[in-house]
Order: C-alpha cells, then structure tokens, then sequence
C-alpha cells in the first residue's frame, strides 16, 4: 500500500518482534508510514542504530531501552531528542527510577508494554497533532524521582567505595551467589571470619542483609576489583 508523501513517519526501535509487528500493523492501517530497525544483525551497535533511524527522517520514534546485546536504549533519546525526534518510549522495564531519566534526556512520553495497544497508538496520535502526551505534574514527579534515585544512587557508591578490598571480594562472590561457607573453604578462613566480613559490609552499606547488600551492588553498577562494570 503507497502511503502519501505527507504520511507521518514514524519508526519503531523494538527487538520484540510480535510486539513491534502489532505497533506497526495498526499504525500503518492508520496511514503512518511506519519502519522498523533491523537490530537482529550481528554488526548493529548502538551508533549504527543511531544513524539507520537518523536516514529515516523519523517525525516520531517509538523506543525500547532493552535492545539486547545492541545496547541500552536510553542512550539513544538525548541524541534523537536534539534532532526534533519525538521519542516514545515503550518499553518492558518496570520499577525504578528510568521514567523519569528517560524524560530528563528528551523523551515525549514513557509507557510500559503492558499499557493497552490504543493507549500506545493514541499517544502516537498526540505526538502527530503537537499535543502534550503527559501532564506537567506527572513529568515533573517522575523527574524528581529520577534526581532523588541519583542521589541515593551516588550516597551507595559512595559507602561501597569505603569497603576493604577484603570486604570488596566477599561481596563480589556473594554477588555470584555464593555462599559463605563456600567463600570460607575458597579463602581458607573460618566461617566465623566471613561472617565478621558480611556483618562489616551490612554497617558499611546501611543493610540489614545480604541479600539487600548483592541488590543495592547491581543497582548502582557496581563490581569488585578485577570484574569489568558493564
């Protein structure tokens, strides 16, 4: 079907393939001219996805954060946002602080996919009319949220980074999953001593388990010595 030439572009940067199929398929029943980026071939980077939506012209972008091993999507919006790029986001995240990191980067609207289909195509609509897509009040307390997890964010690094190298790699293997008569017999040390280590870790950090400890290392990005952060 030849779409017109004044037809809305929109392209769609998703690696769920029945999703992204469903989005476009109704979309372009409603006229849009829609493009999906192939993000299944081997070479794609974050920078080559850039620029493949970029040769589009895309008036509006509907983006995943989770593309697979191509990236995390948010890093896209900034650089889309400044070349007049409406970006949607719709993605499976749930929880956390991303909504409103991904509106203080540039994005229009955050959505979930398990937000109902014709909310998603109703935004898209919003989006070509040059309505807003999200209330003041909503962006202004999900940005807050975002400003006060970097705070909380930044004050946990901090308290990681006063751990003993020692204290570093018991949490390290805990991380992995082990346990601490696993990291007794692996250092050679008692039980008792690792117990001291993970008690001294807890006050360090604030928390009252291990469990929060492993948590609050993954959230921030954190890694023992000698492990790349990713």
């Amino acid at each position: 079907m030849t779409r017109p030439s004044n037809a809305t572009r929109v392209t769609i940067v998703d690696d769920h393939a029945l999703f992204a199929e469903s989005v476009a398929l109704t979309l372009e029943n409603e006229g849009y001219q829609v493009r999906r980026i192939d993000l299944a071939d081997s070479r794609a980077t974050l920078a080559s996805v850039l620029a493949a939506i970029l040769r589009g012209n895309p008036r509006i972008v509907l983006l995943d954060l989770e593309l697979g091993r191509v990236g995390d999507g948010m890093r896209l919006i900034t650089p889309l946002a400044s070349n007049g790029v409406a970006v949607i986001v719709v993605t499976g995240s749930v929880g956390g602080t991303w909504r409103g990191e991904c509106l203080r980067r540039g994005a229009k609207a955050v959505m979930t996919k398990t937000s109902p289909l014709e909310e998603v195509i109703a935004t898209v609509r919003r989006a070509r009319d040059g309505l807003p897509l999200m209330s003041r009040e909503d962006r202004d307390r999900l940005m807050t949220e975002a400003a006060n997890g970097q705070d909380q964010d930044r004050e946990m690094r901090s308290r990681l980074e006063r751990l003993t190298r020692r204290e570093m790699e018991v949490l390290g293997a805990l991380m992995r999953g082990a346990q601490v008569r696993d990291i007794a017999r692996e250092s050679v040390v008692s039980e008792a001593t690792v117990r001291t280590q993970v008690k001294s870790i807890l006050a360090k950090l604030e928390l009252s388990s291990q469990l929060s400890a492993v948590g609050a290392a993954y959230k921030v990005g954190w890694r023992p010595p000698g492990e790349a952060t990713t």
